[in-house]
């Protein structure tokens, strides 16, 4: 098995009110699919509201992130299944419930982050 990214940037979502309500349930009813499956490792979205800060290894935290990262945002979703196809298929099914187009990616294998 192996874990997937499945996500998408906010400026993505462009939606009024009333189908960003919609869109929050049907993508929560996929979560809860991949739940279900047993697929769902996480789920979850930047709180876009909190700053961002580096926290180094002697525990110092600095404001703000890598020039690269400053614009993450939206929604993430890791899944672990056997194949890709199988991830390519969630990751559909996640396009659809919240209406854009998600990124997919994999993680590299790791022993140590299984139970």
């Amino acid at each position: 098995m192996t874990h997937y990214l499945i996500s998408f940037p906010s400026e993505a979502m462009v939606l009024s009110e009333e189908d960003f309500a919609i869109v929050v349930d049907t993508s929560h009813d996929v979560v809860r699919e991949m739940r279900d499956a047993g697929v769902l490792v996480f789920a979850g979205g930047i709180d876009e509201g909190t700053p961002p800060v580096r926290v180094g290894a002697d525990n110092a935290v600095s404001t703000g992130t890598y020039p690269q990262t400053v614009g993450l945002t939206g929604g993430f979703t890791v899944i672990d299944v056997a194949t890709r196809e199988e991830a390519v298929q969630w990751a559909a099914r996640v396009a659809a419930g919240c209406r854009c187009t998600q990124e997919l990616r994999a993680f590299h294998p790791d022993d140590l982050s299984r139970p």
